[in-house]
């Protein structure tokens, strides 16, 4: 009869594996770090004493299943957490609301910031206007033969900001080369843009009116200054 019993034979071979699984941790920088190195040699000291005593069973109140198990549950719990850092939405839920929320942060970061003069509700209402003259303001538009007339009308709100936000564009559009002019009507304004070499009225028409009021990169720079109380709300 072999000197070695199947059981002692079972735990060799748990021992083994155990051991790959222990210095492949070590070696990849795994999740059991010392704690888990120290775990895994004190349960291989007491299996090593036990075998050479001739005890095929496991050492008492310990379970090489259970333990390995024990050691990747804890990976999985870390890696789950980890996960689910990296999956956290980045979109606020609300344009305007995400707008506001990236100001803030800007002004947070300056040290020098004169908090007295901050004034965000200006932000907000400047964001309502926009919100008003994008998705309420009715937007007739005439080709003209040098150019697009676009009469934006509406009522209450709206029409409040499509009187701030028509004619301030304009001012810029004209800052940046393009021929712009606009006329209050009762109930709104009239823009008229007459084409160019660098504007021809074929994009003129395909841009339309939001497409002209999109036109230039002040926005973002003026929001930022009527959050500072820098400059004042259109």
């Amino acid at each position: 009869m072999s000197k070695f019993p199947w059981k002692t034979t079972l735990a060799v071979s748990a021992v083994l594996a155990a051991t790959v699984y222990a210095v492949a941790q070590v070696s990849s920088g795994g999740p059991m770090g010392m704690h888990g190195q120290m775990q895994q040699g004190g349960m291989m000291n007491q299996m090593h004493s036990q075998m050479m005593q001739g005890q095929g069973g496991m050492p008492g109140n310990m379970n090489m299943h259970s333990d390995l198990q024990g050691g990747m549950g804890m990976h999985g719990g870390m890696h789950g957490q980890q996960s689910g850092a990296l999956n956290v939405p980045a979109m606020p839920g609300q344009d305007a609301f995400g707008t506001i929320q990236e100001v803030v942060q800007i002004l947070q970061t300056d040290r020098t910031m004169d908090w007295s003069k901050v004034n965000i509700g200006a932000l907000r209402q400047h964001l309502i206007d926009m919100n008003e003259v994008t998705l309420h303001a009715t937007a007739a538009e005439r080709m003209l033969d040098n150019g697009i007339e676009i009469a934006a009308t509406g009522e209450g709100r709206t029409l409040e900001a499509i009187k701030r936000m028509v004619p301030a564009h304009v001012s810029e559009l004209r800052e940046i080369g393009w021929n712009a002019k606009s006329e209050d009507l009762a109930n709104g304004v009239k823009l008229t843009v007459t084409a160019s070499e660098a504007q021809p009225l074929a994009k003129l028409k395909a841009l339309g009116f939001m497409g002209i009021m999109v036109q230039g990169g002040h926005h973002q720079p003026h929001h930022l200054m009527m959050a500072k109380g820098e400059f004042p709300m259109h």
